[in-house]
């Protein structure tokens, strides 16, 4: 909770604008229609030592205050960082007609791309919190047949098994589910203003709570069929990682609740991959004081540093 707090949005927006960098709007292309937004940001005048793709987690954006933290020490560390929205998020309901799921793994790959052709620095690493944490390892999975130049991948508490996720949300005190439910419903009445004709669900329809909410974005609005294999498609759990090329840096935190750090020690992973599970953190929270720095964006920036080490 203190970790999404207002304390912590003004500490990123004084840490990134503290460095001064020259940061610029950009559309990329998602193929087949699909516009994404991100933000390019680097320290003028200085020769970078890579570019950095970051990925939010669900009902985050770029503006994030995780994804400025650790934007500004990628910046430090003398990488480019390039933080891109996933449609639906930030200020871009308005680019897509169609919804966002967790699913839509194809459009961030192609993002990916073209980011990769407009910032060729290299090498071109990738870090996510949470659900952007399962993206981009998936995207760590694709790269190599998609031609995606990735070097390495951070994920910062990434969902493993979204059935097994929901489950412990429910089961838990709320206020993760709580959270979520709110946000989520805020971003379907927005997209249902912009686009009436298309999305013309009623007020019942976003009171369900989150599975039967789920359950009716998989059934009108997705190929799966059921939310069984709505969930199955971006589950990268026990043995999904084995065949992973790029070398990867997972963190998670044994007292995580919304993924259970046993689901980590079940992963089978190949050898180019690390895997720490410190023993506080929570869910994408590592606060280290009363300033509230955090440990996660410390933890990105000195693995992808590592990375572009010769």
């Amino acid at each position: 909770m203190l970790g999404s707090s207002p304390m912590r949005r003004r500490r990123g927006e004084r840490e990134l604008a503290a460095l001064r960098p020259i940061t610029t709007e950009h559309i990329v292309d998602g193929g087949d229609g699909v516009r994404l937004h991100g933000l390019h940001s680097r320290i003028e005048g200085a020769p970078p030592r890579g570019l950095a793709l970051l990925l939010h987690g669900w009902e985050g954006s770029a503006e994030s205050s995780y994804m400025r933290l650790t934007a500004a020490q990628l910046l430090r560390a003398g990488f480019e960082v390039f933080r891109l929205n996933f449609r639906d998020h930030g200020d871009t309901h308005h680019l897509n007609e169609d919804l966002f799921h967790s699913n839509r793994i194809g459009e961030v790959v192609h993002a990916a791309c073209d980011i990769a052709q407009r910032f060729p620095a290299r090498p071109l690493m990738a870090a996510g919190y949470s659900l952007g944490g399962n993206f981009a390892l998936r995207l760590a999975l694709r790269a190599p047949v998609a031609g995606l130049p990735l070097a390495h991948v951070a994920a910062v508490c990434p969902v493993l098994d979204p059935a097994r996720t929901m489950e412990v949300m429910e089961a838990g005190v709320g206020v993760y589910l709580g959270y979520f439910e709110r946000k989520w419903r805020d971003s379907l009445v927005r997209k249902r203003a912009l686009f009436p004709e298309l999305h013309d669900y009623d007020n019942r329809t976003l009171k369900q709570g989150m599975r039967e909410l789920t359950r009716w974005l998989v059934e009108r609005h997705t190929d799966f069929g059921t939310i069984d294999a709505y969930f199955d498609g971006y589950n990268i759990a026990g043995e999904r990682m084995a065949g992973l090329q790029v070398p990867a840096s997972i963190l998670t935190s044994e007292d995580d609740p919304v993924i259970p750090a046993a689901d980590f020690r079940e992963l089978r992973l190949p050898g180019t991959a690390y895997l720490e599970i410190a023993r506080w953190g929570g869910h994408c929270g590592f606060l280290l004081n009363g300033k509230l720095d955090g440990y996660g964006e410390h933890w990105v920036a000195e693995r992808l540093s590592a990375a572009a080490s010769p």
